[in-house]
C-alpha cells in the first residue's frame, strides 16, 4: 500500500504544472526545412475528403533549448535538395536552407545538440538527421523497429539518414514505448500518438511565458483534418490514428494549449518568425 501511494505521488509531480516546480530556463525556434507542393491531396483522406485539391504544405522543424541542452524535433527534406526541387507523383519538394545553416546563425553547432528527435520515420521529417551524428537519437519504439527492419530505401522509410545509430559503433538511441520526458523536469514531452507510423509521436512543449505549445508531428498535416477527421491513405492504422486524434484534442483542450500542425502555412505564425524565439 504504502508503495503505490509514494508511485502515486511521484507520479503527481511529474504531471504537475511547471509554475508549481522550478522554472526551466526554456527557449523555442522553428525552423524551415523545406516546402512539400501538392498537385492533388486525393493521398491525405482515406474517404476522398480532398481529392483533386492542391495545396502547399510547409515542412517545419522545432529547435528546443532547456538551460545548456537543446533538443531538435524533427530534420525535414534532405540537404540534398538545397536550392533545387523534386517531383515524384503529385508531390514536388523542395529547400532553401539547412538546418546546420540556421542554427549557425544562432551561433549553434551540431555538436551543441543533446538529442535529435524524429516524430516518425518519413523522409520529410528525416531528411537532415545525419548533420547530428553525435544526438541520442529519440524515436517511437515500434518506428525504430521498422527502420532498422527496412535494408533498403522504399516511398515510406528510409534507412539512411539513421546510419549513425544504425552501424557498428552506433550513437546512443532511445527508443520510446510510452510517453517521454525529454529533460526529466516536465518542460518538453513527448506524447505516443501512433497510427500515422506504428510509432508516431508528438510533442509538448512547456514554454515559461507562452504557456503550452504542442507539436502534432504528422498527426495532422492541415486544419481540414482536424474538423472532418481525414485519416491518410498512407496511415499505418486507422483505429490508432482516431484514438490519437481524440488524446491529442483532449491534451490540448485540457491544457488551453497552441496547436501547431507543423505542415499548415496558416501556423507559421503561431512561434516567432526566426531568428526570434518563443520562451
Amino acid at each position: 500500500m504504502m508503495k503505490r501511494f509514494l508511485a502515486a505521488i511521484f507520479a503527481a509531480a511529474l504531471s504537475a504544472p511547471l509554475a508549481a516546480q522550478d522554472t526551466p530556463d526554456l527557449e523555442m525556434w522553428r525552423l524551415d526545412c523545406g516546402t512539400i507542393d501538392l498537385s492533388d491531396s486525393e493521398s491525405f483522406s482515406d474517404a476522398h475528403l480532398y481529392d483533386g485539391q492542391p495545396r502547399t504544405l510547409t515542412v517545419s522543424c522545432y529547435l528546443i533549448r532547456n538551460g545548456g541542452r537543446y533538443i531538435l524535433w524533427d530534420t525535414g527534406l534532405s540537404s540534398q535538395l538545397l536550392g533545387t526541387s523534386f517531383t515524384s507523383g503529385a508531390f514536388t519538394v523542395s529547400l532553401e536552407r539547412t538546418i546546420t545553416d540556421q542554427l549557425a546563425q544562432l551561433g549553434i553547432s551540431p555538436a551543441d545538440v543533446t538529442y535529435a528527435a524524429a516524430s516518425h520515420y518519413h523522409f520529410d521529417h528525416t531528411g537532415q538527421l545525419a548533420d547530428f551524428p553525435e544526438a541520442t537519437l529519440l524515436i517511437g519504439a515500434a518506428d525504430w523497429e521498422v527502420v532498422k527492419a527496412t535494408p533498403e530505401p522504399n516511398p515510406l522509410v528510409d534507412p539512411r539518414p539513421f546510419a549513425p545509430w544504425l552501424s557498428e559503433e552506433a550513437a546512443p538511441v532511445t527508443a520510446i514505448g510510452q510517453d517521454h520526458d525529454v529533460f526529466g523536469d516536465g518542460s518538453v514531452l513527448i506524447k505516443a500518438m501512433p497510427g500515422h507510423t506504428p510509432g508516431h509521436t508528438s510533442l509538448l512543449v512547456r514554454l515559461p511565458e507562452k504557456g503550452d505549445v504542442l507539436l502534432t508531428g504528422d498527426l495532422y498535416h492541415f486544419e481540414e483534418q482536424v474538423t472532418n477527421r481525414g485519416v491518410p491513405q498512407f496511415n499505418t492504422n486507422r483505429a490508432d490514428t482516431l484514438a490519437s486524434m481524440e488524446r491529442f484534442n483532449a491534451i490540448a483542450k485540457s491544457l488551453d494549449a497552441t496547436v501547431i500542425i507543423q505542415h499548415d502555412a496558416r501556423h507559421l505564425d503561431r512561434l516567432p518568425a526566426f531568428p526570434e524565439s518563443a520562451k
